[in-house]
């Protein structure tokens, strides 16, 4: 079969391994080494919520969860093209927290039947200039890439592909650039 999946253009869809969130330390390491860029100590997960008590449950249950460690509440907001972000905030310097924050909503989503419903998670940096970045890891395709906004929805494309160049020994990056959507109004990027 797979030779006809092969010649019909059919492609089997990537995995997601969300281990590879914990690679975002390290990333951040570098960026701030390389880049300047130091974390905002933000980070988001992007998902299409389902209707359903069952999600709205599992929804409530993962923020109250991560509500209960003492830290910063979990926020969860609807963006203009009715995405829910999730947004988890710990101190900048507390970069693992946030990821393993991250990595538990993506893994209760998951665990619950609602993968699909996720599209990417990010996470925020900032130069002493003020320029921002996001470093995002796309679920449907187990990879990452960074989004430098700039006003009046722009982007700043060749710090994009400076930054590719900075963390491609770190997080494994998504080598189609046309899959390097634009997050305008991202949480933690504004």
């Amino acid at each position: 079969m797979k030779f006809l999946d092969a010649l019909m253009g059919r492609t089997k869809p990537v995995k997601a391994n969300l281990d590879a969130l914990f690679a975002i330390p390290q990333a951040a390491l570098t960026l701030q080494a390389g880049g300047g860029f130091l974390p905002t100590g933000v980070g988001a997960v992007c998902y299409r919520a389902n209707e359903g008590a069952a999600f709205a449950t599992m929804q409530t249950d993962v923020q109250q969860l991560l509500d209960a460690d003492g830290g910063p509440a979990v926020e969860r907001s609807t963006d203009s093209y009715g995405f829910t972000w999730l947004v988890c905030r710990q101190e900048p310097d507390q970069v693992s927290e946030l990821v393993t924050e991250l990595h538990t909503v993506n893994r209760t989503l998951e665990d619950n039947g609602f993968g699909p419903s996720l599209l990417c998670s990010q996470v925020g940096f900032r130069s002493p200039d003020g320029r921002t970045l996001g470093l995002v890891y796309l679920y449907k395709r187990g990879t990452f890439y960074p989004f430098a906004p700039q006003p009046g929805e722009r982007r700043d494309n060749a710090l994009e592909l400076q930054v590719r160049g900075l963390v491609a020994g770190d997080v494994p990056l998504e080598s189609d650039l046309g899959r390097w959507l634009a997050l305008w109004g991202a949480p933690g990027l504004g």
